[in-house]
């Protein structure tokens, strides 16, 4: 595979992953620990296109005070680190799955971004990311990044690689699709939050994406959570719906379908055909606590428990 492919993560974490049958507000919470992971959304892209085999190099923000678990996993994932390290501490982030299959996020701050550290940032960035044919721009914003000057730096990555991939949420979604990436991946209340108003029906959901594919963004695909996933563009329509799982964490599903789609569209397959695999991975990661791949049979096993109609 000739691809070149590079993930950013602005904003990573490390994720103490847990699970807990009923989360008690003002209670004493017994949680059974799954898992503490460096992670952060384009971190976790890179985790399953590495267990892809795919050769990746990630950038973003680390903080200076506690780089050490980031270093093991990017030596373990076998990628080009070309994180720009910051002082502070990277922030932890606590996610606790209940019975129910409800995540409840508890995201703490870490590091703030001075006007240096930006400026740096976008200077080594845009240098070492012309040499890449596909980009993920995934997740949050750190404290000191200004939403204008984010949409402003992926309008100048669009320009040395027009293949963009983007996924995040808040105020950063706003902001990064102002630059109309390639391909976008909300899920379905990010969608409505983005358009101002409630989306009930698949219906909806459609003409909602048609309203950012006609604003310039080529590839909407819509996460549903457990009914799936749609993914629309000027010319065609799919939704993918997967089988009833065994739910662990919902932690990373999403990251996990980035990465699924991203290997699709670099593989060549269809757009049809790169949703039932980005499918199968998600719906496989979500019996898992934490992201990667560990059985690719597995994988190919899931593809027949797609199904998958035109929209």
């Amino acid at each position: 595979m000739n691809c070149r492919v590079a993930t950013i993560t602005l904003n990573p974490a490390y994720d103490l992953l847990g699970f807990c049958p009923k989360v008690e507000l003002g209670d004493v919470n017994l949680v059974h620990t799954n898992a503490l992971l460096a992670a952060g959304k384009g971190i976790n892209v890179a985790k399953v296109l590495s267990d892809l085999d795919v050769k990746l190099t990630l950038g973003g923000f680390l903080g200076k005070e506690n780089r050490d678990g980031f270093n093991l996993l990017f030596d373990s994932l076998n990628v080009e680190d070309k994180f720009q390290t910051v002082e502070g501490r990277t922030r932890i982030n606590v996610k606790l799955t209940e019975e129910n299959s409800e995540v409840t996020d508890l995201n703490f701050s870490g590091f703030t971004i001075t006007e240096q550290d930006w400026q740096s940032f976008v200077t080594d960035s845009l240098e070492w990311l012309k040499h890449f044919d596909m980009i993920a721009i995934s997740g949050s914003l750190p404290a000191g990044v200004s939403l204008d000057k984010f949409t402003t730096w992926i309008k100048q990555v669009k320009t040395i690689c027009p293949k963009v991939v983007f996924d995040s949420s808040r105020d950063a979604l706003v902001a990064g699709l102002k630059a109309k990436p390639w391909l976008i991946k909300p899920n379905d209340k990010e969608l409505e939050m983005y358009v101002g108003r409630k989306l009930s029906t698949l219906a909806e959901i459609k003409v909602a994406a048609m309203e950012l594919i006609n604003n310039g963004i080529e590839n909407v695909v819509i996460s549903l959570g457990s009914k799936g996933a749609l993914w629309v563009t000027k010319h065609e329509a799919w939704l993918a719906k997967p089988p009833k799982c065994n739910v662990v964490s919902t932690v990373g599903a999403g990251d996990s379908m980035v990465g699924g789609l991203m290997y699709g569209l670099m593989t060549n397959q269809s757009i049809k055909d790169t949703l039932v695999f980005a499918s199968s991975v998600a719906a496989l990661s979500v019996g898992q606590a934490g992201v990667g791949i560990a059985d690719r049979q597995a994988v190919t096993n899931m593809l027949d428990k797609i199904e998958i109609i035109a929209g």
